[in-house]
């Protein structure tokens, strides 16, 4: 933007406004920037703040002077402890730089003043809409309760969402040698401690807890400096008996804020106004800094305003967004700390260490490595194993390794009948190294089928065909088990194969549909019948009749698929299941026949080979089956002999509303793993062979699923040994394929280097 004195209005005077506010004017002096702030820097909340190596070479580059006086403030460390059960794990190598909020909003202050910044102190900002008539930009950076979003919020539409937890930002007059993560668990519940030094003599100390644990230990009627001396006496021993201070504090729920769009005209939200980033992974002064960075850069960058502000946007929403989906599953297990209190030490401190997904098994081993080497011992990793290339037994059925290939439906067989593709698909995958090797959803029927291409077990033909496929994997692939996968379309069926139109109706030959009650899946879908009792009982029929000819075919492992809004799923779900029978309403009832039909497969499958079942643990859906309830479905098949539950999500209903993104499934299976105490298959965008190290060391699953990956890569198990070196009993490479079983060379990258120039 640049335009010869542009007036500029930035409201509010924390971190991310100040810094703009400087970095604006000293890009242009002739700008007339004024910025609004009701408040000054002794009545700021909070005490310290924590900014990354990376966050700080963008402040360098750009304003060496603030630079240099944030690095002759800071405190650094490099170790996070975690206190649990009075047992201390120390994990080091992390690298943190914190200076006190006061310190740095003086800071920003000085630097506003001697670049020339109309700086207001204790005055409120005239109305936003006024401003943006009188001024070439406004900036808000008025926080968390941004007026200026409120204002406009119909063009902003902003989400809000206050999260279960209470907390209050506290400090104490001495340095913590380290972050501290202590956990108190007391009569009234579990809290904790997240504490880091900001100076050389003052901590930061925030107390946490569920909005249950607050109310019943009476912090709800306590007063404020009640409050204080509380968290004090519950966390003496981190605190060495010494005492907490406030700066006004007061307890609060976080509030997680997204925006649609983050610009107004000429009206843009920056830092807490436009995102918030749960305090437990330290991101909120430095996403507002980047923001500053990011918004004087594309006012640079741009010939006008509005293509400027698009690209600010543009820039900045991936980036925010992928901190807020680490901040919210930091936020969720924090939220949820009572699961994992029941784990050993270590254990514990490397699923709080790996808890937003960002630090990872890999990057800690490099970190930390006789930290991680510890934990690997106690997981049970023999010398040199990765943890996902350690066994795990299902009944009768030991896993030589913890990867699945998930069921992935092909959509190729003819009159339900496997062919040469489903040969090869599932042979090479076997021989690629993983432990179970899943078949698509096999039909129970030909009414059971999604699409005319779905491959079935209700002949004897199908089953001769998939014993074809189960004869092949044991005898080229040994060690490598297969498994089949046994449902019903219920109201999905007669559609198109995915690549004409996923969930389309056919344009002719369509069959009728069945369900738990008479609802078509999307506008425009068929609408199926409700089942009858008597259908009830032959549908469960054919499920024992499939599961027989499966056992006959040779498969090592059962799942029945009750996720996704398949009949099954159907039933379990209050969206799709609204009977008034015996099979419906209640959760009880809704279990009903899903209970029954696995009771009849579970009778007729070999005692020794096992079952598992798979669920949708969320509708993403309001009014649908939630992860409360998907514990306690969990919980009724484990009752029933379930050997493990395959976790998940979605696919119920067309006007889901998916929350995206890297393993975004399995915080699922790990509720489901320690609250109904039973083994989990995690699914769900894992795709690296950190991830699934990560989340087996960490507690949170004991299988993991991948599709995709082993769409790209037939050999990927195997490839993810090679790469982390491991060449065991978890990972053979069949004996045609050894020779391949390093990297290529693809080209010298060590040769010596001619000599170009001489000595002087």
């Amino acid at each position: 933007m640049a335009t010869p004195g542009a007036r500029i209005a930035i409201i509010g005077g924390g971190p991310g406004g100040l810094y703009t506010a400087a970095l604006l004017k000293r890009r242009d002096p002739d700008r007339r920037v004024t910025l609004w702030e009701r408040t000054t820097p002794d009545r700021t909340f909070g005490f310290g703040v924590v900014l990354s190596d990376e966050t700080l070479g963008g402040i360098e580059h750009a304003d060496p002077a603030v630079h240099e006086a944030l690095q002759r403030n800071f405190t650094r460390w490099d170790d996070i402890e975690i206190i649990h059960r009075n047992t201390r794990r120390t994990s080091g190598g992390h690298g943190f730089a914190a200076l006190g909020r006061k310190r740095l909003l003086e800071i920003l202050h000085t630097r506003c003043h001697a670049l020339g910044v109309d700086l207001r102190p204790h005055t409120e900002a005239p109305p936003v809409q006024r401003l943006a008539e009188t001024h070439d930009l406004v900036v808000a950076a008025d926080g968390v309760h941004s007026t200026t979003r409120e204002a406009y919020a119909d063009t902003f539409r902003p989400r809000v969402t206050t999260h279960r937890c209470r907390y209050i930002w506290l400090a104490a007059d001495f340095a913590f040698d380290a972050f501290r993560f202590e956990i108190a668990e007391t009569e009234h519940g579990v809290m904790q401690l997240h504490g880091y030094p900001f100076a050389a003599d003052a901590s930061t100390v925030i107390v946490e807890m569920r909005e249950e644990v607050w109310r019943a230990a009476g912090f709800d009627e306590a007063t404020p400096q009640e409050s204080v001396e509380r968290c004090a006496k519950i966390f003496a021993d981190a605190l060495g008996g010494r005492p907490l201070r406030s700066n006004n504090s007061a307890w609060t729920a976080f509030r997680t804020v997204v925006n649609e769009r983050w610009s107004h005209g000429n009206v843009v939200l920056l830092g807490d106004a436009a995102h918030t980033a749960h305090f437990s992974i330290g991101s909120g002064t430095k996403l507002a800094v980047e923001d500053a960075l990011a918004l004087t850069a594309c006012l640079e960058e741009h010939p006008d305003l509005r293509s400027a502000l698009t690209a600010y946007e543009n820039e900045r929403k991936p980036v925010v967004a992928s901190t807020q989906r680490a901040a919210l599953a930091s936020l969720e297990w924090f939220e949820n700390l009572a699961l994992y209190v029941d784990q050993p030490p270590r254990r514990f401190a490397f699923n709080l260490l790996t808890r937003s997904r960002r630090v990872t098994h890999d990057n800690l081993r490099l970190r930390d490595p006789d930290f991680t080497a510890a934990v690997e011992r106690e997981f049970g990793c023999p010398p040199g194993t990765p943890p996902m290339f350690t066994p795990f037994r299902l009944r009768g059925l030991t896993l030589r390794n913890r990867v699945v290939v998930s069921p992935m439906d092909l959509y190729s067989a003819a009159d339900g009948i496997p062919g040469d593709l489903h040969l090869v698909h599932l042979g090479a995958r076997a021989l690629g190294g993983a432990a179970l090797v899943m078949t698509e959803m096999v039909c129970v029927s030909p009414e059971g089928r999604i699409t005319p291409g779905c491959a079935g077990l209700y002949t004897g033909r199908q089953g001769e065909a998939w014993r074809r496929i189960t004869d092949f994997v044991h005898e080229r692939a040994p060690g490598t088990a297969i498994g089949v996968q046994l449902g019903h379309s219920g109201r999905k069926g007669s559609t198109r194969l995915m690549w004409e139109g996923m969930d389309e109706p056919l344009p002719d030959g369509n069959w009728p549909l069945v369900a738990a009650s008479p609802l078509p899946y999307k506008p425009g879908s068929q609408t199926p019948r409700e089942l009858s009792r008597a259908q009830l009982t032959d549908l469960r029929e054919q499920f024992v009749a499939a599961a027989g000819r499966a056992a006959r075919a040779g498969f090592d492992l059962l799942e029945l698929h009750c996720a996704h809004g398949y009949l099954l799923s159907g039933f379990l779900s209050p969206l799709t299941n609204r009977r008034t029978d015996a099979y419906g309403g209640s959760p009880a009832r809704r279990l009903r026949f899903p209970l029954e039909v696995f009771d009849a497969v579970r009778a007729v499958w070999p005692e020794e080979r096992p079952m598992t079942v798979r669920i949708s643990a969320t509708d993403w859906a309001d009014g649908g089956t939630t992860a409360e309830d998907a514990v306690e479905i969990a919980r009724a098949f484990a009752a029933h002999g379930a050997d493990a539950i395959d976790v998940s999500t979605g696919q119920v209903v067309a006007e889901e509303a998916p929350e995206y993104g890297r393993s975004y499934q399995t915080p699922f299976a790990d509720r489901i793993r320690h609250e109904a105490r039973v083994p989990v298959i995690a699914v769900g965008a894992i795709s690296s062979w950190d991830d699934v190290n990560s989340l087996l060391l960490a507690g949170r699953a004991d299988l993991c699923a991948l599709a995709r990956p082993h769409l790209y890569d037939p050999h990927w198990t195997l490839h993810a040994a090679a790469e982390q070196g491991y060449d065991g009993p978890g990972a053979l490479w069949p004996a045609p394929y050894r020779a391949g079983s390093r990297p290529p060379r693809t080209g010298r990258t060590d040769a010596p280097k001619p000599r170009l120039t001489l000595g002087s």
